[in-house]
């Protein structure tokens, strides 16, 4: 079973069908998804029950976010393991007509507590590509700090590592308005 978890602005939740239209949007959206690749209506369905699948596997994965002012989905966040990543990741996605209102640095730093409080993971990395500015400032406002180059589909990325639990949880107290 997937849980509910809540963060001030945000519900993450289980992936629901009313999910599917909003999620398939940004999927076919080439601005929003230059980095992920952009898919076809067909493929953000499989893509949808791809994250809702990874639960029933892994025991965690992307949650759909949704704004409790208003119900809406947002996007989604969560610990991430396919098989062929490096590492256990902290990964989040925001839909365009909500990007930049700190959703996804909210989502992610709740699902990173998630990971060391409820997982148990010591570490977590966040696969960034070097030319995704977004999510670079997303990662750094969390506390995770450059490590590695890694070549994924092309792109050339980075492995930002997290603070451990103790450390970012001094950080969010210190520098994340929003708690």
């Amino acid at each position: 079973m997937i849980p509910t978890i809540e963060s001030s602005r945000l519900l993450l939740r289980a992936w629901r069908e009313s999910d599917f239209e909003a999620y398939a949007a940004f999927r076919a959206d080439p601005e929003a998804c230059r980095h992920i690749g952009v898919l076809s209506r067909g493929d953000a369905w499989r893509a949808m029950a791809f994250c809702a699948g990874h639960w029933n596997l892994l025991g965690f994965g992307f949650w759909s976010l949704e704004l409790k002012t208003t119900g809406e989905n947002v996007g989604y966040c969560g610990p991430y393991f396919p098989k062929e990543w490096p590492e256990p990741e902290i990964g989040w996605g925001i839909f365009r007509p909500h990007q930049g209102r700190g959703y996804a640095t909210e989502a992610a730093a709740r699902s990173l507590l998630h990971a060391y409080e409820v997982l148990g993971w010591k570490t977590a990395i966040s696969l960034v590509a070097n030319s995704n500015a977004a999510s670079i400032a997303v990662a750094e406002r969390l506390g995770a700090r450059p490590e590695a180059p890694y070549e994924y589909r092309g792109e050339t990325c980075t492995i930002y590592r997290h603070l451990n639990h103790d450390d970012f949880q001094l950080h969010s107290k210190e520098k994340m308005r929003w708690q």
